[in-house]
């Protein structure tokens, strides 16, 4: 019985799925991923706290959706992006503290 209830919720929405499309509001300074259509987000906020450094504040994903590993997607992401543009980050949110501890990048903290 637990097998089919995995089953129904794998066909809502499933975190693994190379579907998974991360979007960068750089004026909102936020990284968001759409569940559900576009009814439900799931949400990386960011502030630069100096020219070069960014502090990533605040990870939230909705009840509903949590425990599916859809919050790595937006750390990866943010991750990727202060490599990228050779940031430097500083690191709020306990779950961004938590993802880089198992997927270290000591080249920009």
């Amino acid at each position: 019985m637990a097998q089919a209830a995995h089953a129904a919720q794998g066909n809502v929405f499933d975190a693994n799925s190379s579907q998974i499309q991360v979007e960068h509001d750089k004026k909102r300074r936020q990284f968001v991923i759409r569940l559900n259509g576009s009814h439900d987000r799931a949400v990386l906020l960011y502030e630069y706290v100096g020219k070069k450094t960014v502090d990533l504040q605040h990870t939230e994903v909705p009840d509903a959706y949590r425990g599916r590993g859809i919050a790595k997607h937006l750390a990866k992401a943010a991750m990727d992006f202060v490599v990228e543009e050779d940031l430097k980050a500083h690191l709020t949110c306990w779950y961004i503290q938590k993802y880089v501890k198992e997927n270290p990048q000591p080249s920009v903290l």
